[in-house]
């Protein structure tokens, strides 16, 4: 049985903090590691990035068959779609496609859940919590990445050993009935 690697990525204000902390504290013998990416948006920016994110799959292939479940709230996706979005100077395509076809080539089971809310709305009110000031936090931002994240979807989704997970955080409870679910949890 291979180990599970949970990619929870989605928009600021989805709820992925919540969910990554139930998954660690819900699923035996895993880690969670909980990315910021790179504030430098610069060409600098970009090798930096590259750097962590090759040293980070180098990690994650080292602890291949350790019976240790890795849960990452970020990582290089959002990098991607932060480039995408213009909140960096270059173009991170190359990269992106690199470490997506070298984490497909890992020996986990991998889960990629995207979160997402059905009612936009909501995230004026979970945005008003504080904040580290990396991207601007604002309605039109977190709607914009919302539907930037949906459109990486269809590549995820060929990666070998790899399901995709499309889930709405309006309701927690809901979401985390799902998530049982899925690992099992409490049955």
């Amino acid at each position: 049985m291979k180990s599970k690697c949970i990619i929870v990525e989605g928009p600021q204000g989805c709820g992925k903090t919540n969910l990554t902390n139930y998954l660690r504290e819900n699923i035996p013998a895993s880690n969670l590691y909980r990315l910021t990416g790179n504030k430098d948006k610069t060409l600098t920016g970009k090798e930096k990035s590259k750097k962590m994110y090759y040293a980070l799959l180098n990690y994650m292939q080292a602890l291949e068959n350790s019976e240790v479940n890795l849960i990452f709230d970020r990582t290089f996706f959002t990098e991607y779609v932060y480039a995408l979005l213009g909140y960096k100077e270059y173009d991170y395509t190359d990269v992106y496609e690199d470490l997506l076809k070298k984490l497909g080539d890992l020996n986990y089971d991998i889960y990629y859940i995207s979160l997402y809310l059905k009612d936009t709305n909501i995230f004026t009110e979970r945005l008003k919590r504080v904040h580290h000031n990396y991207q601007a936090f604002s309605l039109d931002n977190s709607i914009n990445q919302q539907n930037t994240y949906k459109s990486l979807l269809p590549k995820i989704k060929e990666l070998k050993n790899t399901q995709v997970i499309e889930l709405a955080m309006d309701d927690f409870d809901e979401a985390y009935a799902k998530i049982n679910d899925l690992f099992a949890i409490n049955n």
